[in-house]
């Protein structure tokens, strides 16, 4: 029996009719009449789901899109930050316009969303006190990446952590140490704090290294020892206190990222001079 003839046997029962129902097989229009039905009691249900499908198809293809083309270009290390970036950032608004259109097809939550606007001011406080860390440091990303203080593949210490800039995104910027770990710092701090980049004018930087003496030893015999470890090296006192004496060794520029690995070199060869002189007694290198 089809939902038309439960419908019709159901009003011949109200009225004081006796009707004999037949049951026979659903036709091909009863089930348009069905599907129409569904779809005129779900339309907007229906309508929210394909939005949100389509949405997320958008923000994909648009995400590949752009990676692809920037893969392919020869990007320099300022544009190549701004791509990345703005990838991201296009595919936060394709997500969030298409997750608004979904919502907009709910009757309920218009009716929601106009009781919360008339109180518009007590929610934009509890909004911007709930999201303010996060919009912080989305609009310091956009700041970081439009004066670009920093780049992808940039050699900076911030706040006593040196790595080299590995990706710049929508709240925060990874940075990879010398030792392979990755720091990951919000982005309205390297906005906010003192930021020294080493490759911002050039992509070599010279290293440097420190080795300490005991406040008694022989300054000049450590110098012209450290001198002659290499050619091209600068040796220098860059510090004197009452419990010892710090010298700064700076060799010849080489590549950012064998900066870390030069510098302990560096520095060993130092140590081990100094040793050999007998320059460290008393002290705890």
């Amino acid at each position: 029996m089809t939902s038309l003839e439960v419908q019709r046997a159901r009003q011949a029962k109200r009225i004081g009719v006796s009707v004999t129902v037949v049951s026979r097989p659903m036709s091909a229009s009863d089930v348009l009449i069905l599907g129409s039905s569904f779809l005129d009691r779900h339309s907007h249900q229906l309508t929210a789901i394909l939005t949100i499908v389509i949405t997320l198809v958008l923000a994909l293809l648009a995400d590949r899109a752009v990676a692809h083309w920037a893969a392919r270009a020869d990007l320099n290390a300022a544009i190549d930050t701004r791509i990345r970036f703005l990838r991201r950032l296009i595919t936060l608004g394709i997500l969030v316009l298409g997750g608004l259109f979904a919502l907009s097809q709910f009757g309920g939550l218009n009716k929601l969303a106009a009781g919360v606007l008339a109180s518009s001011a007590i929610v934009a406080a509890v909004v911007g006190f709930a999201a303010r860390q996060t919009l912080a440091n989305l609009i310091a990303g956009v700041m970081l990446t439009i004066a670009q203080p920093l780049r992808i593949g940039d050699q900076v210490t911030i706040e006593e952590q040196t790595g080299v800039v590995e990706d710049v995104r929508l709240n925060y910027t990874i940075l990879r140490t010398a030792e392979g770990r990755r720091l990951f710092i919000p982005n309205e701090r390297l906005a906010t704090q003192v930021l020294n980049n080493d490759t911002i004018l050039d992509e070599r930087v010279r290293p440097e290294a420190s080795v300490w003496l005991p406040p008694a030893a022989d300054t000049d015999l450590a110098l012209s020892r450290l001198i002659g470890l290499e050619p091209g090296l600068v040796v220098r006192i860059a510090e004197t206190t009452p419990e010892a004496v710090r010298i700064t060794l700076v060799a010849d520029s080489v590549p950012a990222p064998e900066r870390a690995g030069r510098e302990a070199a560096l520095r060993a060869a130092a140590l081990r001079a100094l040793r050999a002189e007998g320059l460290l007694v008393g002290s705890g290198g």
